[in-house]
């Protein structure tokens, strides 16, 4: 009898950010970012320049957890869902540990779209979900191996997960989603007829 086994699994993290940690006031935390994308000149400035839709704290702000308190909370809850995915993976991390390295906001108006790209130089990235209104994008994941895929036929649509090219996983507010930062992902547009998509996303590394 033929031995099948799937090889190489990617590995992806979904649990609610209360499972640790302190409790996060999920109304406190979106009129906090609100408040943040206001006041933040120098991060509206760069989103028009750039024409990224809507707002993100990436390339303007640095220090959220010490500028708001319940940042500062989040990253404690944050470094224990790392932490147990750290685990899963089954890191041989030595005497070093996986710390944050990046936390910024993110604000996608109506018709707004982010498109594929991966996180270089970190080893987990991941998002929280802040307002998540009727009809926001799903979180859409790419299969690493799709480039090498170059006469593959295409898979039926009831393929098991782990053999679809694409994986789109909805997530609810206060959840939180990791995965490995070299895995391509992208937000397909808002569909929300009003309501923006708030999150706030972050990278760790090693060392």
């Amino acid at each position: 009898m033929a031995d099948i086994r799937s090889l190489f699994a990617t590995r992806l993290y979904h649990a609610k950010l209360s499972e640790r940690g302190d409790a996060i006031d999920p109304t406190e935390l979106q009129n906090s970012c609100l408040v943040i994308a206001d006041d933040d000149e120098a991060g509206q400035d760069w989103c028009e320049a750039n024409g990224y839709p809507g707002y993100t704290s990436y390339a303007s702000l640095t220090d959220l957890p010490w500028r708001f308190p319940i940042f500062a909370d989040l990253v404690k809850a944050l470094d224990a869902h790392v932490a147990e995915f750290a685990k899963d993976l089954q890191f041989d991390l030595g005497d070093k540990s996986l710390k944050l390295e990046d936390i910024w906001i993110n604000i996608l108006p109506p018709g707004g779209i982010h498109t594929g790209h991966i996180h270089p130089h970190s080893v987990v990235s991941g998002t929280t979900y802040v307002a998540m209104p009727d009809g926001a994008s799903a979180l859409k994941l790419e299969d690493p191996r799709l480039p090498m895929m170059m006469a593959a036929p295409t898979r039926i649509k009831e393929a098991r997960d782990e053999l679809r090219p694409f994986i789109y996983v909805t997530p609810q507010v206060g959840d939180v989603l990791l995965w490995e930062s070299w895995l391509r992902h992208e937000v397909p547009m808002n569909m929300a007829e009003e309501n923006e998509r708030i999150s706030v996303s972050f990278n760790y590394a090693w060392g």
